[in-house]
């Protein structure tokens, strides 16, 4: 504490990241945020950005919350099939917005749950062998990076899982291996504490289908016949198989969201059965590690998951839940006409703004989002881990962070605005 209206937090958890920082130093002055230690790109934009809206508005008028809440629920009384989408948000937040949307029969998306899908028909599917970040922290020799520039999304990955200075089993961390695939990293976190930089191996991304292939015939002792698979040598990969297989202990990681092409849940699934017949040879162990989960979008997938037994893309309109991964996204659900409201529900990142829709569009989004096309409703609300109080899942959905009170902004939550249009329902 330095005085009256400032504060100085220690160990705070962040809500921007899939990796979940939880050490990070803030100053809050009133409702001012500065990041002192430990800040990222992600996290200095998430945590210092100021509060803009403080009043709901009703087609760009301001209004009370009692006359926005009644407004919203006339909407979806009105409503056919009513769309939920969005869903940056915490435990509370997915929770209440389950229920309103059981409550009027509505289908539930995700902003990203494209990238998510991914990864999603492939555990379905196949399953895979995943680990943790506390074990790549632990015990990780070798790390293969396929695909992905993780340096973007999560600045601090390196920091706290690859160059950490101790483990629980005295590995030299400082010895690890890194080997990109498909893509060069775009700064210098992956180059060890002594200067070693990544192994590169780049190719296009229409490359990788078939790169992840060869790297499963190989990881399975099949020979190939080629000599280049995407413009990487055949000789070069099997080196890459040689080293996971010397290794006591290594990981295959991704971010779903960088594979951004048509079927990319093929490639996932071949990178996933390398790893099953590493360790089939018995003298390894080998895992894969599934990066993403900004902005509470793995929380809001666990939450579904473990309220109505499906991880995304649930439909309310018979009664009861219903998956459907093609037939209830928000794209085609919009383009077709089929939703008639649109409720978006963003409140961690105020930059993940509902798409312009012709349709009635209701925001709870956090304060200071700025609209292509202003909604009809829009309640803005408190950040969780800011402005309330929370919990949200870190990206390998093994761990339920809880996220701190910061300030009293006098902003609700989306839970509370929520709960408040689902009474106004009756």
């Amino acid at each position: 504490m330095t005085d009256s209206s400032s504060q100085i937090w220690e160990n705070v958890p962040s809500p921007f990241c899939g990796i979940s920082s939880d050490d990070l130093k803030i100053q809050v002055n009133g409702n001012g945020i500065k990041v002192l230690e430990h800040g990222d790109a992600v996290t200095l934009a998430g945590f210092e950005q100021p509060i803009t809206d403080t009043q709901p508005r009703v087609s760009g008028k301001t209004v009370s919350m009692e006359e926005a809440t009644a407004v919203a629920a006339g909407y979806l009384r009105d409503a056919r099939l009513p769309l939920f989408g969005g869903f940056g948000t915490d435990v509370n937040d997915t929770r209440a917005a389950l229920s309103l949307a059981d409550r009027c029969g509505a289908v539930l998306d995700q902003a990203r749950a494209e990238g998510g899908l991914r990864n999603l028909l492939v555990l379905s599917d196949t399953g895979w062998m995943a680990t943790t970040l506390a074990e790549l922290k632990n015990r990780a020799e070798v790390l293969v990076v396929f695909g992905s520039d993780i340096e973007a999304d999560f600045p601090r990955f390196y920091e706290r899982f690859i160059w950490n200075k101790e483990t629980l089993f005295g590995l030299d961390t400082g010895k690890r291996e890194i080997i990109y695939i498909g893509r060069t990293p775009s700064g210098d976190a992956s180059t060890s504490p002594d200067g070693r930089k990544a192994q590169v191996l780049a190719c296009p991304a229409e490359s990788y289908p078939e790169v992840a292939a060869a790297l499963n015939a190989l990881a399975r002792g099949v020979r190939l016949q080629a000599e280049t698979i995407g413009g990487i040598s055949v000789a070069d990969l099997q080196a890459v198989i040689d080293k996971l297989k010397s290794a006591n202990y290594s990981v295959l990681t991704w971010a779903a969201g960088h594979l951004n092409y048509p079927h990319a849940e093929l490639t996932v699934q071949q990178l996933c059965q390398a790893v099953v017949a590493l360790n089939q040879s018995g003298a390894t162990r080998s895992a894969v590690l599934p990066l993403g989960g900004q902005d509470g979008d793995r929380t809001a997938s666990q939450v579904f998951a473990w309220q109505t037994g499906y991880p995304t893309r649930i439909s309310y309109a018979r009664g009861y839940p219903e998956y459907d991964p093609y037939h209830h996204s928000t794209a085609r659900l919009l383009a077709s006409g089929e939703a008639d409201v649109l409720v978006w529900i963003a409140t961690i990142n105020a930059r993940q703004t509902p798409p312009v829709a012709s349709i009635p569009t209701i925001v709870i989004g956090r304060s200071g989002m700025v609209f292509e096309q202003e909604p009809d409703v829009y309640i803005p609300v408190g950040a969780p881990g800011i402005d309330h109080a929370g919990h949200m899942y870190r990206c390998d959905n093994v761990v339920s962070m809880p996220l701190r009170k910061l300030r009293d902004s006098g902003l609700p939550s989306g839970a509370e605005v929520l709960i408040g249009i689902q009474r106004a329902l009756g």
